[in-house]
């Protein structure tokens, strides 16, 4: 399969994930939000939030699933595996707006994602990250035949890597802070089941986003992907 149908192949895959990821949450949505979605949060029962926690590991598998399955090599499985988490995200946030016209803007705050801890922050900055995927991913593994594909060097891997580590830091920030300041953090493995917690947790209302931080990181990251690039571009003559 040439490089441009395993693209097409893992975008339709994706879709179709990000299309059925989207109906699960209108399913809940009808459940804990009937008039909807907002901060501060309904009480989830810890045994459906353990539940919700299987769901969104599941998902990462079956997304790296279809990496591995695509890719070749190392490097070939981590572009697709990213391709597929960007594209899914993307389709997901076009489920929900399809399906309950949310979000509103893409400055509404959304909670993204529960592992670790809970991951919160305005639509629009993990749809960035989205597209930040799906690039690298294009320029990691070029979908042409005859595309050169170009060396990443361990400081361009670093950059990325770092760039990525600030992005993880904004969305975990406020969550993490919070079990942090009310004492958790002995108990952080049972946080899932601590109903003191959940409660707590569930009347937190974000006040702002830490875009500097986000900036940083998407900036180091986008530098490392134009670096590498670069490495693939035929020479010019002289």
């Amino acid at each position: 399969m040439s490089g441009y149908r395993r693209y097409l192949t893992l975008g339709v895959f994706a879709a179709a994930m990000g299309i059925l990821e989207a109906i699960v949450v209108v399913y809940l949505r009808q459940l804990y939000y009937p008039a909807g979605f907002a901060f501060p949060t309904v009480p989830i029962p810890p045994a459906m939030l353990s539940v919700e926690i299987i769901r969104e590991a599941a998902t990462i598998v079956m997304l790296a699933c279809a990496g591995l399955l695509a890719g070749r090599d190392a490097r070939e499985r981590l572009a697709y595996f990213l391709f597929a988490f960007g594209a899914w995200d993307i389709w997901y946030y076009a489920g929900l707006r399809y399906f309950l016209g949310w979000p509103p803007s893409l400055l509404t705050w959304d909670v993204l994602f529960l592992i670790p801890v809970t991951w919160l922050g305005p639509v629009l900055a993990p749809v960035l990250c989205a597209l930040t995927m799906v690039l690298f991913s294009l320029r990691a593994a070029p979908p042409g035949e005859k595309a050169p594909r170009p060396a990443i060097a361990p400081a361009q891997w670093g950059l990325m890597g770092l760039g990525a580590c600030l992005v993880f830091c904004t969305f975990v920030q406020d969550y993490a802070a919070l079990i942090i300041r009310n004492g958790f953090l002995p108990d952080f493995f049972g946080l899932a089941g601590n109903e003191r917690f959940l409660l707590l947790a569930s009347s937190y209302v974000p006040a702002s986003y830490n875009w500097p931080l986000f900036a940083a990181g998407e900036a180091l990251v986008l530098a490392g992907i134009f670096l590498f690039a670069r490495n693939g571009l035929p020479a010019r003559a002289e």
